[in-house]
């Protein structure tokens, strides 16, 4: 979710706030404070923050003004809650967090992609491969990262379950935190690749285990670089 104009412009400065903690919880903003500061509308303000309260990362009431909520309340699945903590000081865990989130779910989409996998979505994931194999020879980062999050988002909703389907933005999210933030290898790894294809393959052909087996290595060899880099 990307928010436009003036309330993205507040968003984009009050939730990196929050998230690197530089804005605690308890903290309590006032709305006629931030107008004052940003020099924008109260409806620009209200806006914000209701999309701030989506996420749970403040709560709203009247005589009390907008309080910072602890991260034990925020939606830390939310897409920009995740851009936000990747940014900040709490990278390292954040993604760590997000990595073994990876392990425990994606291995099992995709053995439940290899029963459920409609033709269509085969053909999809079978030429999402061809183009990640095409991109990581050209050394092509930005089309790379496409493709690997169009990818993955497909194994999850090939799947059928609806839980596993959802989780596409937060995968999509630590994949793109991995290569904004210089995480990954400035050509992708031919063996990351082929593991790719193998899933794609072991999906297609209705083969559960190859495809838990394939995108295990995928996800904690993810793992296990993130943390050589992170240190």
């Amino acid at each position: 979710m990307e928010i436009q104009g003036l309330p993205g412009r507040l968003l984009d400065a009050l939730g990196p706030a929050i998230a690197a903690g530089e804005l605690p919880a308890g903290t309590v903003l006032r709305i006629e404070e931030l107008e004052a500061r940003f020099g924008v509308s109260r409806t620009v303000v209200r806006d914000a923050v209701r999309v701030l309260e989506s996420m749970r990362l403040v709560s709203s009431k009247r005589r009390v003004g907008i309080t910072v909520q602890p991260k034990d309340a925020w939606d830390v699945f939310d897409p920009l809650v995740i851009r936000w903590r990747l940014a900040g000081a709490d990278r390292a865990a954040q993604l760590r967090s997000l990595g073994s989130l990876r392990v425990a779910v994606e291995p099992a989409a995709a053995a439940l992609a290899a029963h459920h996998a409609t033709p269509d979505q085969c053909r999809e994931l079978a030429a999402l491969a061809a183009e990640l194999t095409m991109t990581a020879r050209a050394a092509d980062l930005a089309a790379f990262l496409r493709h690997d999050m169009a990818f993955h988002a497909l194994v999850l909703r090939a799947s059928g379950n609806e839980m596993f389907a959802h989780l596409g933005d937060t995968v999509g999210a630590v994949l793109t935190g991995r290569t904004e933030h210089n995480l990954m290898p400035h050509q992708p790894r031919e063996y990351a690749v082929r593991l790719h294809r193998e899933v794609a393959d072991a999906v297609c052909a209705g083969v559960a285990d190859d495809a838990e087996r394939a995108m295990r290595t995928i996800v904690t060899g993810a793992l296990q670089e993130l943390n050589t880099e992170l240190g």
